[in-house]
């Protein structure tokens, strides 16, 4: 029987956030052989923040992503190398060379309510040959008929398939049920969901989304990825065969792949702790935390307090600079309470 849905892993992404940017090439080729033969149709792999991402404010990759494509082109001899872009931080050159590396699939991410800047890298996929796919970053922080006004954009742009995605971390299964249900119920294109796990919902989510009739869905393995991770490619896979759905992919050998190759990348992975599950709670970016972590420590405040603060303000990507103009306020409100006690 054929796979209900498309399966993309995005270990070589999203988990690049876990790393700090670190991947090196036998990492890469090590996951790609492991994902490829346990039968994954398609894998992402860039800097976490995608494409032209390393950089002081993102974090600096200690290989060169362009290195990293190739040899996950060169090590897959089924799946199809995907890319993340996103416009403003990656530029239209970064994803020809990606292209003439031998990636195929580009995924071009927006903040949820600016769908409108993707139009000339969706249309320069298409004018490749690539398939597009728009990613609709954040999509906690719009409700399901705005949502659906920024995936027509997408759509018009010539996407294949348009993402609603959870990079907070924040939906409830009804949340993503009623945004696969609008985007499927008006969009021509294929619809997907990319879940992140600081709720611990992010399996709950996709089955969700697959009830809907969602047609591409995201994992990493052993959740490898931004904040508490992402929706475990694993037991996504497991509990799609047990609730009847088809994934194309061999259960068994995934759990090799994740037991064997990722996990001990960072066997700390997948336990959800406070700073996580704020991230979830507060609906801030989930690639926020490592950078929240730094801050906290160098200006002596609760991580957990700069998190709070941020989903106050609704920081989205882009905003990295925002953690520290917190962290010192904190720290200054904090100086100036001790100093009224005396």
């Amino acid at each position: 029987m054929s796979a209900v849905f498309r399966l993309t892993d995005s270990t070589l992404r999203d988990g690049s956030h876990a790393l700090s940017h670190q991947f090196t090439v036998d990492q890469v080729r090590a996951v790609v052989r492991g994902l490829d033969a346990a039968g994954v149709p398609v894998i992402e792999v860039s800097h976490g923040d995608g494409l032209g991402g390393s950089s002081f404010n993102y974090g600096f990759s200690g290989t060169d992503e362009m290195h990293l494509l190739a040899a996950a082109v060169d090590e897959a001899e089924h799946a199809k190398i995907a890319v993340l872009l996103l416009p403003g931080i990656g530029i239209k050159e970064d994803l020809i060379r990606a292209h003439a590396v031998g990636a195929t699939v580009a995924r071009i991410a927006t903040h949820c309510t600016e769908a409108d800047i993707s139009q000339q890298h969706i249309g320069l996929a298409k004018e490749l040959g690539m398939e597009a796919v728009g990613f609709l970053m954040m999509s906690h922080m719009t409700p399901p008929e705005a949502l659906l006004e920024e995936a027509k954009k997408m759509e018009s742009y010539g996407a294949d398939c348009v993402y609603v995605v959870d990079s907070a971390g924040a939906m409830t299964i009804d949340d993503a049920r009623r945004r696969v249900a609008t985007l499927k119920d008006h969009l021509e294109c294929q619809v997907g969901i990319h879940a992140h796990n600081n709720l611990s919902l992010a399996v709950a989510n996709s089955l969700a989304a697959l009830e809907e009739g969602v047609d591409q869905v995201d994992g990493c393995t052993t959740g490898l990825g931004a904040g508490a991770g992402n929706c475990p490619t694993e037991v996504l896979v497991a509990a799609c065969e047990r609730s009847g759905y088809q994934t194309g992919v061999e259960p068994m050998s995934l759990v090799d792949v994740a037991d064997d190759v990722v996990r001990p990348l960072k066997p700390t992975q997948g336990v959800i702790d406070g700073d996580g599950l704020m991230l979830g709670y507060a609906g801030v970016y989930g690639s926020f935390l490592l950078h929240a972590r730094r801050a906290a420590e160098r200006h002596g405040v609760d991580s957990k307090e700069i998190l709070l603060e941020l989903g106050r303000r609704q920081v989205v990507g882009g905003q990295e600079d925002m953690i520290i103009d917190v962290a010192v306020e904190l720290e200054r409100r904090a100086a100036e309470a001790q100093a009224s006690q005396l």
